[in-house]
């Protein structure tokens, strides 16, 4: 089969890794890709959210089946183009995707059906934000933006000043756009936080391996929020009792409640939850497989990953076994120095072999370009560096032995992925 994965980052890299696992691939195209991706798939030039030269290339290309991966094309509707014109595709379609295209959506919709979550208010106006703030004097509290934002729209306000200038950033200054019309503004929770991903087709839900994301930039949990700083997989906080809860009053509830709306869900539902002394309650949604969730989710299922996304597609996930390993995974980025602010790239990096991975471990890469037989650095986070082990300590040793021989200029990662605090 020829398969086709839309996106450039890491994530986009370990879909093609698992999906080249399987006997039935024969070839991948990834639009646009990037220089790790251009060892194993053929590149294409077309940007992810470029809909009509998508499907124009699947069509000609005579692509069997589709994987659209990141948020931005999924909420413009490229898996409704894609199946339009007679190409198969993994992805929730636009009416599904609005889950995570708005924040205001999903929260409303979280309300209506008894969904846990944060205690929340949604506004269009910056003088009804900056009132209710005032008035409800709570903090820390949490703003975030309704629309799309490459994961960082949500700003922590310590006091009344920070939240007063979040909203003002947000909705005046549009620090992200159109995202920022409109804003949610929710209580702060406390507790251990877990991500899962899972698979559905609107009628079964199968959640994968649990994940410990880490989204500040510094140690300690310091500095500004990202895209992820790295992962582990299983999350050490959620217990047999805690999966048991969230099948029964978030998993469940979520996908009834989406064919309740007439918008059925058939993709990977990313589940942002946190586990608080009052249970656990919905962070967010994610209508895709998270970033850098997924380098350390995937390399642990052992079932075939292209026939779970086509058992999805044709609503048939309860005839499928999806078997994960017992092992433990632990993925470390490696990003360029200053982000997720300004940072520079074009540099050289050291210590890959010419298939752009190292020994021991697995290295998915998020913003590099091959060149000259050398690989560079093409954005904030440059690598993501994947170790199984028997254990987190184990799959960390591995994975920061790897991390400390690969150099590039002003590189910047965290020291304590995987730390239990």
């Amino acid at each position: 089969m020829k398969l086709l994965v839309v996106g450039s980052g890491g994530r986009e890299h370990a879909l093609v890794t698992k999906l080249l696992q399987s006997p039935r691939v024969d070839e991948i195209f990834v639009a646009p890709g990037n220089g790790g991706m251009s060892v194993c798939c053929t590149p294409v030039d077309i940007k992810a959210t470029d809909i009509d030269n998508m499907v124009r290339f699947a069509v000609e290309n005579k692509i069997d089946f589709a994987v659209v991966a990141p948020d931005d094309p999924l909420v413009l509707g490229m898996v409704d183009a894609l199946e339009a014109a007679g190409i198969p595709a993994f992805g929730p379609d636009k009416k599904a995707a609005i889950l995570e295209g708005s924040k205001v959506f999903s929260k409303d919709l979280m309300k209506k059906y008894g969904i846990p979550t944060a205690k929340y208010e949604t506004f269009d106006s910056e003088e009804a934000a900056v009132s209710y703030i005032k008035a409800e004097n709570i903090y820390p509290t949490v703003i975030k933006a309704d629309g799309l934002a490459l994961g960082k729209g949500v700003i922590i306000a310590q006091n009344e000043k920070e939240a007063i200038d979040a909203v003002h950033s947000i909705m005046g200054d549009k620090i992200f756009g159109a995202s920022g019309n409109h804003i949610v503004i929710e209580e702060f929770l406390e507790g251990p936080e877990v991500s899962v991903l899972a698979f559905t087709d609107s009628h079964t839900i199968v959640p994968m391996v649990s994940a410990k994301d880490h989204k500040r930039a510094l140690d300690n949990d310091e500095g500004l929020n990202t895209g992820g700083m790295g992962t582990i997989a299983p999350n050490p906080y959620y217990t047999d009792a805690v999966a048991k809860e969230c099948m029964e009053k978030i998993f469940v509830p979520t996908i009834e409640a989406m064919n309740k709306e007439g918008r059925p869900f058939k993709g990977c539902l990313f589940f942002g939850l946190m586990i608080t002394k009052n249970g656990t309650k919905v962070i967010e949604y994610n209508c895709r497989f998270g970033d850098p969730e997924t380098q350390v989710v995937l390399p642990l299922l052992e079932s075939d990953l292209l026939t779970i996304f086509e058992a999805v597609r044709n609503e048939r996930l309860s005839e499928v076994q999806v078997k994960f390993s017992k092992d433990s995974a632990a993925c470390v980025v490696m990003a360029s120095g200053g982000y997720p602010q300004k940072y520079q790239t074009g540099y050289e990096i050291e210590g890959l072999d010419e298939k752009g991975q190292a020994p021991g471990v697995t290295v998915f890469h998020a913003g590099t370009k091959a060149e000259n037989g050398k690989f560079l650095t093409a954005g904030g986070r440059v690598l993501g560096v994947t170790a199984i082990g028997k254990d987190r300590e184990d799959a960390l040793k591995k994975s920061y032995e790897a991390v400390s021989k690969i150099h590039f200029k002003h590189a910047h990662y965290r020291k304590d992925i995987g730390k239990i605090r």
